[in-house]
């Protein structure tokens, strides 16, 4: 798989994930997707800041890959060889926490997606 093809793949998975979190940020009942599940329906207001919070470390980390990977030239590319590591590390953290978590919703939604985030980083990251 090409560098642009998993970039493009990480962005889309991202992309996903920060559309589920403005949402669960604007008030959206799916509070037993997340967290384990113990909001369900709306999340609490400060839950909710830290799901706004979320969407836009996605995609920043969407930004830090397809600099990386040279889809976005910019005078960022010597930085994003040290920050993509982070993206792996959110990865690594990411795929522990929906592995172990006791919402089984979460484990079925969020565990290919953030693997997904994770393999894809670790690819870049190494190539």
């Amino acid at each position: 798989m090409t560098a642009e093809r998993l970039a493009n793949t990480f962005a889309v998975c991202a992309g996903f994930s920060a559309c589920f979190q403005f949402a669960l940020a604007g008030g959206a009942p799916w509070g037993r997707l997340t967290w384990g599940g113990k909001f369900p329906g709306r999340l609490p207001a400060r839950m909710r800041i830290v799901a706004a919070f979320a969407a836009v470390l996605l995609l920043s980390f969407a930004v830090i890959v397809q600099v990386r990977t040279g889809v976005i030239a910019t005078p960022w590319q010597p930085i994003s060889r040290k920050l993509i590591w982070i993206v792996v590390a959110y990865g690594g953290l990411g795929a522990v926490a929906n592995a172990i978590t006791p919402s089984r919703w979460e484990r079925i939604v969020w565990l290919p997606v953030v693997i997904a985030l994770l393999v894809t980083s670790l690819l870049i990251a190494t190539g």
